[in-house]
């Protein structure tokens, strides 16, 4: 009868000598010692979801910027004009569905209003750069005092306006303002307290204070 094979395993006596002995078995029914579990991979990030974006949004934006153009023709005001609506009007209608103002729309736009005025409006580039820096400081100062009360998205907005408008920036939010406020009176007499803690879409009241310093 065959002896079952086994492992040997070899000790160092001394520097010349050493033995062969069988190694230890583990012993039948004993638990095996339990493996370290493997760590977790960690979850994949969310991904970002989508910006919505209308067609109605889209065929508004267009007709926008066309007014525009028939409004102040086809000159460098004009086309400044006529893109600053359009892009106003996607964000007007974004913040109105998902109460949000994309940076992704935002800065490019505010990055092309900057290079438009050092192109076609030199002279006025520096007006433009202290309008939007100032309008983003108004905006920023009411959420110092209270936490929440104007969005980033709004504060980024009103940079992206006083780029375009030089030191008009002031009419056009004034006017927003003036026109949110009896929106806001409304909530506030309809849902009582609770519309303290409701988000007011402001998007869409800086794009018409923009339009009537644009187009007035």
């Amino acid at each position: 009868m065959t002896a079952d094979p086994f492992d040997i395993r070899r000790i160092e006596l001394d520097g010349e000598i050493s033995v062969w002995l069988p190694a230890p078995r583990p012993i039948e029914g004993a638990n095996p010692e339990p493996e370290p579990e493997a760590e977790p991979a960690p979850a994949p990030a969310p991904a970002r979801p989508a910006t919505p974006v209308r067609p109605v949004a889209v065929v508004a934006a267009v007709a926008v910027a066309g007014a525009a153009l028939l409004r102040l023709g086809p000159t460098g005001e004009g086309l400044l004009a006529a893109s600053t609506l359009a892009v106003l009007t996607v964000l007007a209608a974004i913040d109105l569905e998902v109460r949000l103002l994309p940076n992704r729309i935002v800065f490019p736009a505010s990055l092309g209003a900057i290079a438009w005025q050092a192109i076609f409006f030199p002279d006025r580039l520096v007006e433009c750069l202290i309008a939007g820096a100032g309008a983003a400081v108004v905006f920023l100062l009411p959420s110092l005092i209270q936490p929440g009360a104007i969005g980033m998205g709004d504060v980024k907005v009103a940079a992206f306006i006083g780029f375009v408008l030089g030191s008009d920036v002031i009419a056009a939010l004034a006017v927003g303002s003036l026109l949110s406020a009896p929106v806001a009176l409304v909530l506030l007499l309809v849902r009582g307290s609770a519309a303290r803690r409701a988000t007011l879409p402001f998007g869409p009241f800086l794009a018409l204070g923009a339009a009537v310093a644009l187009l007035a």
